[in-house]
């Protein structure tokens, strides 16, 4: 298998791989959308009447338009013999299985990993689920349920008022988990011929990601306190609010840049202060010297600020929201964001900038070729490869086995 680009000049080291996806949310679509963005020809089989993720709304209206596109889509009625075996037919075809179903659901299907090494042992089978083999793998669970349980939302909050991150982290995360097993399978079965079955889930997740404050504990001896109430490992660490009500983090974390910003803001007494050269001295110091800081900061501008802190090379961001992003300009100028049509919703045909997978393969990124899929758009295209073509495929829309658009709504796996 030979990487190429795509017709766009985007890289895809992964082109040639074929996947199938059987997923909804945005754990199992984050695997597909990683694979797809990547080269992988990605189709995602979604029931008749499409995925329910396409409706959500509220904090769930971003799932599908964000973690879908670069899909090829076929709808299949997954509960008839003839649309089972379709899914078979692509299945063999296949380099790669993506799930994220509640425990049990693909079983009843006879699309369970056993039953699919059977008849395809070359197939790596991903599933993501809540928690991994022990004595809850058969629980369901969310993201926030294991931000919670796994202390995340604990070191999030303030003291008694636990809090989840403020995207789907875990789910996100665990979906790029699934893929880094996915990319270890195939090179196994490089050496082997045979695939495997991946699993990546929610919770274990979540502990890798506390995994730094139960080291702390290890090392401290103490429990550690949640982020928002921390004791700093530096004395300027912090948001500073201005005089136009706009906030901006800084973060001085080294001696050198201690110097540094004391020549940028003209602050001789400061920087000759031998109590202050080293940060502990600084920690020591940190309630006189944050509120004269802030105090610095306060009547300045942001642009001005910004570029003050830019020029003497210290760490520091404007408090922004996610839809400042669209006119960044360094995402917008790098190729950070990638153009994706709506196919859902009221917004239908709207086009929006989202954010492009976070890798650079020399300066090459990855790209959007296909775009956003319309529920069974490719049906015909992909039962065509399988050799289902004219009065065939005439016989399964028309039977509403295969759907070629928008249909009645079912129920997912």
């Amino acid at each position: 298998m030979k990487p190429t680009p795509n017709t766009a000049g985007h890289r895809q080291p992964l082109a040639g791989l074929r996947v199938v996806e059987f997923t909804h949310m945005v754990m199992g679509p984050t695997v597909g959308l990683v694979l797809a963005d990547l080269g992988a020809q990605v189709t995602k089989v979604e029931p008749l009447g499409g995925d329910k993720t396409r409706q959500l709304k509220g904090s769930g209206a971003g799932y599908f338009p964000m973690y879908n596109r670069n899909k090829r889509s076929i709808s299949i009625d997954l509960k008839s013999p003839e649309g089972l075996e379709i899914a078979h037919r692509l299945i063999a075809d296949a380099d790669i299985l993506v799930e994220n179903f509640r425990p049990g659901a693909l079983d009843k299907l006879g699309l369970d990993y056993d039953s699919i090494a059977t008849r395809h042992p070359e197939v790596i089978y991903c599933s993501l689920k809540g928690f991994l083999s022990g004595p809850y793998e058969d629980r369901v669970a969310l993201d926030e349920v294991t931000q919670m349980m796994g202390g995340l939302a604990y070191m999030t909050g303030p003291p008694g008022r636990p809090l989840r991150a403020g995207s789907s982290v875990i789910d996100v995360t665990g979906g790029m988990f699934g893929v880094i097993g996915i990319l270890a399978a195939l090179r196994e079965r490089d050496a082997t011929g045979r695939g495997c079955h991946v699993t990546s889930s929610l919770f274990e997740t979540t502990a890798f990601l506390v995994g730094q404050h139960m080291a702390q504990q290890v090392v401290s001896g103490e429990p550690p306190p949640p982020m928002p109430v921390r004791q700093s490992a530096w004395a300027i660490y912090d948001i500073f609010t201005l005089d136009s009500g706009e906030q901006v983090f800084v973060g001085i974390v080294s001696d050198q840049l201690w110097q540094r910003f004391c020549v940028e803001f003209e602050c001789p007494v400061w920087a000759a202060d031998t109590t202050l050269a080293g940060n502990a001295g600084r920690v020591a110091a940190r309630d006189s010297l944050l509120p004269a800081i802030g105090a610095l900061f306060k009547p300045l501008a942001l642009t001005e600020l910004s570029q003050r802190l830019e020029r003497a090379g210290l760490p520091f961001a404007p408090i922004n929201r996610p839809a400042d992003l669209f006119d960044d300009p360094h995402l917008v100028q790098s190729g950070g964001l990638v153009d994706v049509r709506l196919t859902d919703g009221e917004r239908r045909g709207h086009q929006a900038a989202l954010p492009a997978l976070p890798l650079q393969f020399d300066r090459d990124r990855a790209g959007n070729s296909l775009g956003l899929p319309v529920i069974g758009e490719h049906s015909s295209e992909v039962l065509a490869e399988l050799g289902i073509v004219d009065d065939e495929l005439q016989d399964l829309l028309a039977r509403h086995i295969v759907a070629g658009g928008a249909g009645d709504q079912e129920d997912s796996p």
